[in-house]
Protein backbone atom coordinates (compact mmCIF):
# COMPACT_ATOMS: atom_id res chain seq x y z
CA UNK A 1 0.00 0.00 0.00
CA UNK A 2 1.18 3.65 -0.73
CA UNK A 3 -0.22 7.10 -0.90
CA UNK A 4 -0.67 8.41 -4.46
CA UNK A 5 -2.86 11.48 -6.37
CA UNK A 6 -5.95 10.38 -7.16
CA UNK A 7 -6.69 8.65 -10.49
CA UNK A 8 -9.42 10.87 -11.24
CA UNK A 9 -8.15 13.91 -12.93
CA UNK A 10 -11.04 16.02 -12.33
CA UNK A 11 -10.55 15.68 -8.17
CA UNK A 12 -8.10 18.07 -6.88
CA UNK A 13 -4.43 16.64 -7.04
CA UNK A 14 -3.08 18.09 -3.66
CA UNK A 15 -4.61 15.40 -1.94
CA UNK A 16 -3.28 11.59 -0.66
CA UNK A 17 -4.87 8.43 -1.31
CA UNK A 18 -4.58 5.27 -0.39
CA UNK A 19 -3.39 2.98 -3.12
CA UNK A 20 -2.87 -0.89 -3.19
CA UNK A 21 -1.88 -3.35 -5.71
CA UNK A 22 -5.19 -5.35 -6.16
CA UNK A 23 -3.80 -7.96 -7.95
CA UNK A 24 -1.46 -9.07 -4.91
CA UNK A 25 -3.46 -8.50 -2.21
CA UNK A 26 -6.14 -10.61 -3.66
CA UNK A 27 -3.32 -13.24 -4.52
CA UNK A 28 -2.46 -12.88 -0.61
CA UNK A 29 -6.43 -13.23 0.73
CA UNK A 30 -6.64 -16.44 -1.52
CA UNK A 31 -3.80 -17.78 -0.15
CA UNK A 32 -3.84 -17.15 3.50
CA UNK A 33 -7.76 -16.56 4.28
CA UNK A 34 -9.12 -19.71 4.21
CA UNK A 35 -6.43 -20.97 6.45
CA UNK A 36 -6.66 -18.48 8.80
CA UNK A 37 -10.56 -19.79 9.06
CA UNK A 38 -9.28 -22.95 9.66
CA UNK A 39 -6.97 -22.56 12.11
CA UNK A 40 -9.59 -20.68 13.76
CA UNK A 41 -12.23 -23.60 13.85
CA UNK A 42 -9.48 -26.29 14.42
CA UNK A 43 -8.30 -24.87 17.55
CA UNK A 44 -11.80 -24.83 18.99
CA UNK A 45 -12.15 -28.61 18.74
CA UNK A 46 -14.85 -28.16 16.16
CA UNK A 47 -14.88 -28.74 12.62
CA UNK A 48 -16.30 -27.19 9.40
CA UNK A 49 -19.85 -28.85 10.00
CA UNK A 50 -20.42 -27.21 13.15
CA UNK A 51 -20.46 -24.01 11.78
CA UNK A 52 -23.75 -22.27 10.95
CA UNK A 53 -22.72 -18.93 8.74
CA UNK A 54 -19.27 -17.65 7.57
CA UNK A 55 -19.58 -13.85 7.51
CA UNK A 56 -16.90 -12.55 5.76
CA UNK A 57 -15.43 -9.23 4.55
CA UNK A 58 -16.81 -8.67 0.72
CA UNK A 59 -14.44 -6.55 -1.19
CA UNK A 60 -16.02 -8.56 -4.19
CA UNK A 61 -18.24 -11.70 -4.07
CA UNK A 62 -16.06 -13.86 -6.36
CA UNK A 63 -12.91 -13.87 -4.15
CA UNK A 64 -15.31 -14.76 -1.42
CA UNK A 65 -16.71 -17.57 -3.06
CA UNK A 66 -13.24 -18.76 -3.81
CA UNK A 67 -11.76 -18.22 -0.09
CA UNK A 68 -14.89 -20.18 1.01
CA UNK A 69 -14.79 -23.32 -1.69
CA UNK A 70 -10.43 -23.33 -0.34
CA UNK A 71 -11.96 -23.69 2.82
CA UNK A 72 -14.03 -26.29 2.55
CA UNK A 73 -11.41 -28.08 0.20
CA UNK A 74 -9.10 -28.21 3.34
CA UNK A 75 -11.90 -30.23 4.98
CA UNK A 76 -11.54 -32.52 2.34
CA UNK A 77 -15.08 -30.94 0.58
CA UNK A 78 -15.43 -30.35 -2.58
CA UNK A 79 -18.73 -28.57 -2.43
CA UNK A 80 -20.18 -26.56 0.49
CA UNK A 81 -24.05 -24.87 1.38
CA UNK A 82 -24.48 -21.85 -0.42
CA UNK A 83 -26.21 -20.59 2.43
CA UNK A 84 -23.18 -20.56 4.96
CA UNK A 85 -22.12 -17.03 3.40
CA UNK A 86 -24.45 -14.26 3.31
CA UNK A 87 -23.39 -12.11 0.58
CA UNK A 88 -24.28 -8.06 0.59
CA UNK A 89 -21.69 -6.69 -2.18
CA UNK A 90 -23.82 -6.68 -4.78
CA UNK A 91 -26.22 -4.00 -3.05
CA UNK A 92 -24.14 -2.64 -0.67
CA UNK A 93 -20.57 -2.62 -2.39
CA UNK A 94 -17.51 -2.60 -0.55
CA UNK A 95 -17.99 -1.34 3.24
CA UNK A 96 -14.37 -3.03 4.43
CA UNK A 97 -14.79 -4.30 7.39
CA UNK A 98 -17.53 -3.03 8.02
CA UNK A 99 -19.56 -6.03 6.23
CA UNK A 100 -19.07 -8.59 9.21
CA UNK A 101 -20.87 -6.23 11.71
CA UNK A 102 -23.43 -5.39 9.03
CA UNK A 103 -24.21 -8.94 8.00
CA UNK A 104 -24.77 -9.94 11.59
CA UNK A 105 -27.07 -7.25 12.26
CA UNK A 106 -29.09 -8.00 8.96
CA UNK A 107 -28.66 -11.85 10.19
CA UNK A 108 -30.07 -10.79 13.72
CA UNK A 109 -32.98 -8.48 12.20
CA UNK A 110 -34.14 -11.27 9.84
CA UNK A 111 -33.98 -8.63 7.35
CA UNK A 112 -31.52 -10.61 5.06
CA UNK A 113 -33.61 -13.21 3.05
CA UNK A 114 -34.04 -16.44 4.60
CA UNK A 115 -30.95 -16.59 6.34
CA UNK A 116 -31.05 -17.18 10.03
CA UNK A 117 -29.23 -17.75 13.14
CA UNK A 118 -30.79 -20.30 16.44
CA UNK A 119 -29.34 -20.72 19.47
CA UNK A 120 -25.90 -22.45 19.83
CA UNK A 121 -25.35 -21.66 15.85
CA UNK A 122 -21.62 -21.88 15.79
CA UNK A 123 -20.50 -18.76 13.35
CA UNK A 124 -17.20 -17.50 12.08
CA UNK A 125 -16.59 -13.90 11.61
CA UNK A 126 -13.39 -13.25 9.30
CA UNK A 127 -12.22 -9.74 7.76
CA UNK A 128 -9.02 -9.07 5.80
CA UNK A 129 -8.04 -5.61 5.28
CA UNK A 130 -5.72 -2.41 5.69
CA UNK A 131 -2.09 -3.40 6.76
CA UNK A 132 -2.65 -6.42 5.29
CA UNK A 133 -4.27 -8.10 8.27
CA UNK A 134 -6.53 -11.44 8.65
CA UNK A 135 -8.56 -11.38 11.55
CA UNK A 136 -10.80 -14.47 12.70
CA UNK A 137 -13.11 -15.08 15.43
CA UNK A 138 -15.75 -18.24 15.96
CA UNK A 139 -18.63 -17.47 18.15
CA UNK A 140 -21.64 -19.02 19.38
CA UNK A 141 -25.42 -17.40 18.94
CA UNK A 142 -26.73 -17.82 22.67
Amino acid sequence: MWNGASLNKDQKQDQLYIKMNGRKIYEYALKNVHVAIKQTIDETGLGIDNISKILIHQANAKMDEAMIARLFKLYGKENYPTDITPMTVQFLGNSSVATVCTLFDLINKRQLGNHRFTSKDYIIMASFGAGININCVLYQIP
